[in-house]
């Protein structure tokens, strides 16, 4: 059993996995982001019930770059704060158990791959859409980060005027439509016209971010997860029709595409890093 935290610009989320199941979780707002010590405070506060429990270590997921050998993470997101914190060795002397940190993304496309959807794939890539768009990346059975946990930033690739991101994630509906992609999804749902033109629009510049995907890393399956994945079903027929001129169709043709379907599954992927040697981590066997 390992404990497994997923740490999120608002909030957070601790647990035990076991057996791919999450256990003991437990889950809540982050206060005063602006105050790095109150917010570590918090995160020990909930990691601690937590190591009564006989358990080989801690992996925890972060929304920034993160030194993953030294476990240091700079700049998380939405985290005023923490710019740049020593947070495995903060942890280990606290808990005295090994700590192991990585993107949360990645840790997604790893709970996909241990735990969820994408159990039969030796070869995928994670997308998660939310207010941006994030990718990590399994090759060969093994999580590549990239040497400076850089890898998969499929939305950060200049698309168009801006990047990908910019375009295909909830971001898009706020620039382009002054609403949200919660806001849109719950129109299309009820039937407005509008708001499924938006989706239809939105799935034409996903496909585009698909397209890269396959272009760099030609993957057997991408999973979608994230807030905006609730809405695939909206998007899938112009993210689809998009890849009429993508040069190798027999390669797209072969693609699978997933729909992540456990909301907890960035917390198991979390956990399993302890599972993970810091070899497996970073390389590609």
């Amino acid at each position: 059993m390992n404990i497994g935290i997923d740490l999120g610009g608002t909030k957070i989320q601790v647990g035990i996995e076991k057996d791919g199941k999450i256990i003991h979780q437990t889950k809540a707002l982050l206060k005063e982001k602006d105050n790095l010590t109150s917010t570590l405070d918090q995160v020990k506060q909930f990691i601690r019930p937590l190591t009564k429990y006989k358990v080989d270590g801690i992996g925890i997921g972060v929304p920034s770059v993160v030194d993953v050998e030294k476990g240091v993470v700079y700049n998380v997101t939405n985290i005023p704060s923490w710019k740049k914190v020593a947070l495995k060795d903060i942890l280990e002397k606290e808990f005295d158990l090994p700590v192991f940190v990585n993107n949360d993304v990645n840790c997604f496309v790893l709970g996909e791959h241990k735990f969820g959807v994408a159990k039969d794939y030796s070869c995928l890539i994670g997308m998660s859409i939310g207010t941006g768009l994030g990718s990590g990346v399994i090759i060969r059975n093994k999580l590549y980060t990239g040497i400076n946990c850089g890898a998969g930033e499929i939305g950060l690739i200049p698309y168009k005027d801006k990047n990908i991101e910019y375009y295909a994630s909830g971001n898009f509906f706020s620039s382009f439509y002054d609403t949200t992609a919660l806001e849109a999804y719950k129109a299309a749902k009820k039937g407005d016209e509008a708001a499924l033109k938006q989706w239809r629009e939105f799935g034409y510049h996903f496909g585009s971010a698909v397209q890269v995907v396959m272009y760099t890393y030609d993957p057997q399956a991408i999973v979608i997860g994230g807030s905006v994945a609730n809405a695939f079903p909206f998007f899938k027929e112009t993210m689809e029709e998009s890849f009429s001129d993508f040069i190798y169709p027999e390669s797209i043709k072969k693609l699978k595409i997933h729909v992540s379907q456990n909301e907890n599954i960035a917390l198991l992927g979390a956990a399993a890093l302890v599972d993970l040697s810091l070899e497996h981590i970073n390389g590609v066997v």
